[in-house]
């Protein structure tokens, strides 16, 4: 019966763990999308699209109850998809053979 709080506190601190490495890659992939938005040839829907989504993201009103961040996520991650495949489509998106990508990466 003793091991049973060692044993939740190891589960809970995994979870931890998993999150904050969640949290960071998102961030990172943000600041990412956020440099292909700057991009003159990005259409504004897709900015939209973008910052709607991370409205959402800080918005106190959620679909699920804020301990379940995965509409949140789900919805990032869905917008994120979305600003980088227009960005394919269009060439902006640096290393992924577009005529236009050079020029993006030397600025």
């Amino acid at each position: 019966m003793s091991e049973l709080p060692t044993v939740l506190l190891i589960v809970i601190a995994v979870a931890v763990v998993t999150m904050l490495g969640i949290a960071i890659a998102l961030v990172v992939k943000l600041w990412k999308v956020s440099k292909l938005l700057r991009h003159e040839e990005m259409p504004f829907s897709n900015k939209m699209v973008f910052y709607m989504s991370l409205l959402y993201t800080i918005s106190p009103v959620d679909l699920l109850p804020d301990p379940v961040y995965l509409d949140d996520i789900g919805l990032l991650v869905l917008a994120i998809r979305y600003v980088e495949s227009t960005a394919r489509r269009l060439g902006v998106l640096p290393g992924h053979g577009g005529a236009r990508s050079d020029a993006l990466s030397t600025r």
